[in-house]
């Protein structure tokens, strides 16, 4: 338990750092998640934090828990209405109309990785600043892009060895046979108001879809005999969704259909998608996303097909736990017992370190034994040991930390033996 001193300051709730260790598992996660990517040829992209509310209320909508309850929006000192971004997919198309990437390449694959902001409760796994991995794919409609989307997100999973983890699909449909079904549940859902929660009473006329997402238990119960989107589809979306689910099955990749999955922002059309994972509780979705093929031009582009996904870093790391394995380690410690030792030992770490790429741990004048307990519990292969005997005789110790065996090696020899260990 931390004791809180009189006066000190401590974070907002629900915005938490990381820390070593922790934050090491985070760089190991973003690498393995950026070298995939890129070896699909996205690209990586570094988006502002802050954004005018206008671009979420168009782009999410209105009637969204998102932008009605979620939002962190404030006024700047010029009276703007600024937001700080509650997701990504949004900015991104913000920034492929603001600096015309259309023009740049006919497809434009992007990705990017960094801090989100909700104000709701924080629990298990989602806080109120919390992190995504994200990615986006701009001008290509077809069902191929949908799958391989998906498969790579498959395959990263994989890379992470998470087991477990249950791809859900559906089709919302298009701007041409959406609207019929949207009546349709409209309707039925006008005659069951009086079960529904007061959000979806309210959406009824204005985001009918809303009730499919609700995690009321009522409403969820209201909607089990509710129509089915994909009694609705036209042919077009009829067989787009029969193709990427023809791909999927080619390549082995199992999924669930569920006719319910809406997702939670309005800007998606056709596929929709969720990775869901059973150790996360009831909000068990790690990765979701789909495609959106209007809004680009909803938000003053030119009309582009587009796909894209979002995966929730911190559901992501409680899944991964300890299966990404053991963290880099340094090669040798160096342990001086007073400040002559230190001194002698300096040049040889900053050598180490600098121009032999050696990771090298140490110089820390404290006794041999908390030293020699620091680098067991830091992993370093190797420690070595300079006081006034080893001064004296010109011969430092070096002790192999998995055997417990000890060498003695001139000071003439140190640098030169250790890159030799270090190459074996």
């Amino acid at each position: 338990m931390t004791i809180m001193k009189k006066n000190q300051i401590k974070t907002v709730k629900g915005f938490n750092e990381v820390l070593p260790p922790e934050s090491f598992r985070w760089r190991l996660v973003e690498d393995k998640f950026r070298n995939l990517l890129e070896g699909y040829g996205f690209a990586e992209m570094r988006l502002a934090l802050l954004e005018p509310t206008e671009l979420f209320s168009r782009s999410i909508g209105g009637e969204t828990d998102i932008v009605e309850k979620e939002m962190y929006t404030f006024s700047d000192r010029s009276e703007r209405s600024l937001t700080l971004r509650p997701e990504g997919t949004a900015s991104v198309v913000r920034a492929f109309n603001q600096y015309s990437l259309g023009k740049i390449s006919e497809i434009n694959k992007l990705y990017y990785v960094g801090p989100m902001f909700r104000y709701e409760r924080p629990q298990k796994g989602r806080y109120r600043q919390f992190h995504q991995l994200g990615a986006e794919v701009f001008g290509e409609a077809s069902f191929y892009q949908d799958a391989e989307t998906l498969v790579m997100l498959a395959q990263f999973f994989q890379a992470l060895s998470i087991d477990g983890i249950i791809l859900q699909l559906n089709s919302l449909g298009c701007e041409d046979c959406r609207p019929a079904f949207r009546e349709q549940l409209q309707s039925f859902l006008l005659e069951r108001e009086s079960l529904l929660c007061g959000d979806c009473q309210r959406r009824i006329k204005e985001n009918p879809l809303r009730a499919l997402d609700c995690k009321n238990p009522s409403c969820r119960e209201v909607v089990v005999d509710a129509p089915q989107i994909n009694e609705s589809l036209c042919g077009d979306c009829r067989e787009h969704f029969s193709g990427l689910c023809g791909l999927l099955d080619d390549v082995g990749l199992d999924y669930q259909i569920n006719s319910k999955l809406v997702r939670g922002l309005d800007y998606y059309t056709r596929t929709t998608f969720e990775f869901l994972a059973g150790d996360l509780g009831a909000q068990n979705a790690v990765a979701a996303g789909g495609r959106y093929d209007r809004l680009v031009e909803e938000l003053g582009g030119k009309m582009t097909p587009a796909f894209g996904f979002a995966i929730g870093f911190e559901r992501l790391m409680m899944l991964a736990g300890d299966k990404l394995g053991p963290l880099s380690s340094p090669f040798v410690t160096l342990i001086p017992l007073d400040e002559e030792a230190l001194r002698r030992l300096f040049p040889i770490y900053v050598k180490l370190n600098r121009d032999a790429g050696i990771a090298t741990l140490g110089l820390q004048q404290k006794s041999l034994k908390s030293q020699l307990k620091k680098a067991d519990k830091d992993g370093a292969k190797y420690a070595l040991i300079i006081g006034p005997d080893e001064l004296e005789k010109g011969v430092a110790i070096c002790r192999n930390m998995q055997t417990k065996e000890q060498t003695g090696i001139a000071f003439t020899e140190l640098e030169e033996t250790l890159r030799r260990l270090y190459q074996d």
